[in-house]
């Protein structure tokens, strides 16, 4: 592994001054800061080639994209290697991995990777991504994202992480409820499920409506199947009323044994049936 790396290395060194490179300047190098309880993001623009960006939304991990200004720059695989700026004389470049850009050109990084290239910047060095066939040409590209002014910038980001919600949208649009056969009681990890929902929902002002839906399995009679339902759903929406969810966003419904999940079958499927969905849906269907 440690002779693959020295080769990497040696390879883009030899190349260095061949290189077709793109990178802002001391003087050109601007973060910006983009900043909510839903994401937090680091954008820098990478002069006549694109923007870079490290995103994080909430309830998930950073991850970072370099979008090209023109389309198929970038043939085939790129090597990220955290090279050192032009105060670090002497310091050893280091390589982060390799990725597998799109057809078009966007680079997309994983969120380990991502987060190796933070650790990079803020140690003051480039993070770089080195391609040999820059437009299917024999040049080669390298594109840098400078650490100048990092570090003020950097500080921002990590308070607007602080600050992120534990979950997003996408997480806690559609959840599904389990309760034991014939009960209607909430558990403590049903509670703290619709804990999240209630603060998800008091933080974004753009959910329209709530709709929790009682269901239950085939097991009894049906009358007494759609009164279990009915008061599964209500005990949901009375306990989301408690942590603050406006009622008025609220429309309960309940259904019995008529629309299941999955047929009734075994005991495990019956187990899926005894549910109360919650869906959020938000005005316009916009995202966050």
């Amino acid at each position: 592994m440690r002779l693959a790396v020295l080769s990497l290395l040696a390879l883009f060194a030899s190349i260095e001054v061949g290189a077709v490179t793109f990178r802002a300047s001391i003087d050109e190098s601007r973060w910006e800061m983009e900043s909510s309880r839903f994401s937090c993001r680091l954008r820098q623009e990478v002069p006549a080639y694109g923007i870079a960006t490290f995103e994080h939304p909430a309830g998930e991990a950073v991850r970072f994209a370099l979008t090209p200004i023109q389309k198929e720059q970038v043939v085939g695989r790129a090597t990220l290697i955290a090279e050192a700026s032009d105060w670090q004389p002497g310091i050893e470049p280091q390589v982060l991995g390799q990725v597998e850009p799109a057809e078009s050109g966007l680079i997309e990084v994983a969120p380990e990777l991502a987060q190796n290239m933070l650790a990079a910047l803020f140690r003051g060095m480039t993070p770089t991504f080195n391609t040999e066939n820059w437009y299917g040409t024999p040049d080669t590209l390298k594109v840098g994202i400078s650490a100048a002014n990092f570090q003020s910038a950097y500080t921002d980001y990590l308070n607007c992480v602080a600050g992120l919600l534990p979950v997003n949208f996408r997480q806690i649009a559609r959840t599904a409820i389990l309760f034991p056969s014939g009960a209607s009681e909430l558990s403590p990890a049903t509670r703290e499920r619709l804990d999240l929902i209630a603060l998800y929902v008091s933080a974004d002002d753009s959910i329209q409506s709530i709709y929790v839906d009682g269901h239950s399995d085939n097991l009894g009679r049906r009358l007494l199947n759609r009164d279990l339902s009915k008061r599964r759903a209500e005990v949901v929406t009375r306990y989301l009323v408690q942590l603050g969810v406006p009622e008025d966003k609220i429309v309960t419904r309940y259904h019995g044994e008529r629309y299941p999940v999955v047929p009734n079958t075994s005991a495990e499927n019956r187990a899926r049936n005894r549910r109360v969905t919650v869906r959020l849906e938000r005005e316009g269907g916009t995202a966050r």
